[in-house]
């Protein structure tokens, strides 16, 4: 009776085991807001851009992904925070930030950060951008190299063929999708109208980025493109050209992680993450 139940127990773990997820196919919870951190708005290109701020140190301005906010920055933030003065911001129409009419590009968004910077008297910072915030902060180097110094590119894409068909069917993504409308009912100033949200930005996505060779080549402060090895949104080819064709620019994949490795697998994000913005 007693191997039996051994046996059956030795079954039943090696099925769970065999059932559960790899870490690349997981969504983490969204980290809670950093207690303590600084908030406010930034009146900037007609819409009020909410910011946190947290910190000492050398500025870094962390910019999340489309349909985000700044929350999921959170186990970033601490670990920035000893030797950084960290900005996180919600982009236009996102989290508890306003929207107008004005259709939304890179360019547009890419400025709203640089208002936000005016704002805070902070005339240069290191960027680290995840996914459409990545794309920002690649729009900063090209537009406006003077106000920025390093770029994390986390799981950008240069063009819109850089993405992969149908993602919104992948099914962390999907899960993702689900629960940024959650969160953006709970933080949006506009909390109903999450789906006229989605619709303004995609009209964006159906058409931008879309850089060429001459665009990225402009590109002269240090860049680090990242990605994750199983990443459900970006097409591995496009990450590796962006790293072959900016000048100097590092390529760094992390393993067993997605288009979410900040959230999977923090420890290691964040030390690539601190070892490109403190190498000197």
């Amino acid at each position: 009776m007693r191997n039996r139940l051994l046996v059956a127990v030795c079954l039943l773990m090696s099925f769970t085991l065999a059932q559960a997820a790899e870490r690349w196919e997981t969504l983490p919870p969204t980290p809670t807001p950093v207690v303590g951190a600084k908030t406010g708005y930034a009146a900037v290109n007609g819409i009020k851009l909410y910011y946190t701020r947290t910190g000492h140190g050398s500025p870094v301005v962390l910019l999340h992904g489309g349909l985000g906010n700044s929350d999921y920055w959170g186990n970033q933030v601490k670990a920035l925070a000893a030797k950084h003065t960290v900005i996180s911001i919600d982009s236009r129409g996102h989290g508890r930030s306003s929207r107008d009419a004005q259709p939304y590009g890179y360019d547009l968004m890419a400025d709203d950060v640089v208002a936000v910077l005016d704002t805070l008297k902070i005339p240069k910072a290191d960027i680290v951008g995840w996914s459409d915030g990545a794309i920002l902060g690649l729009d900063l180097a090209m537009r406006h190299p003077t106000r920025v110094g390093k770029i994390f590119a986390f799981a950008a894409n240069s063009t819109t063929a850089g993405v992969k068909d149908n993602v919104e069917k992948n099914p962390t993504f999907a899960a993702y999708i689900e629960r940024a409308g959650k969160e953006y009912a709970r933080l949006s100033p506009t909390p109903g109208e999450y789906d006229a949200f989605v619709e303004q930005i995609g009209h964006m996505w159906a058409s931008q980025p879309n850089w060429t060779d001459a665009d990225l080549a402009k590109i002269k402060t240090p860049v680090l493109i990242v990605d994750g090895d199983h990443d459900e949104a970006i097409k591995r080819e496009n990450t590796e050209y962006m790293a072959a064709t900016i000048p100097g620019a590092g390529l760094l994949i992390l393993p067993n992680a997605s288009h979410f490795a900040f959230l999977q697998d923090p420890a290691l994000f964040n030390a690539a993450l601190l070892h490109f913005l403190d190498d000197k």
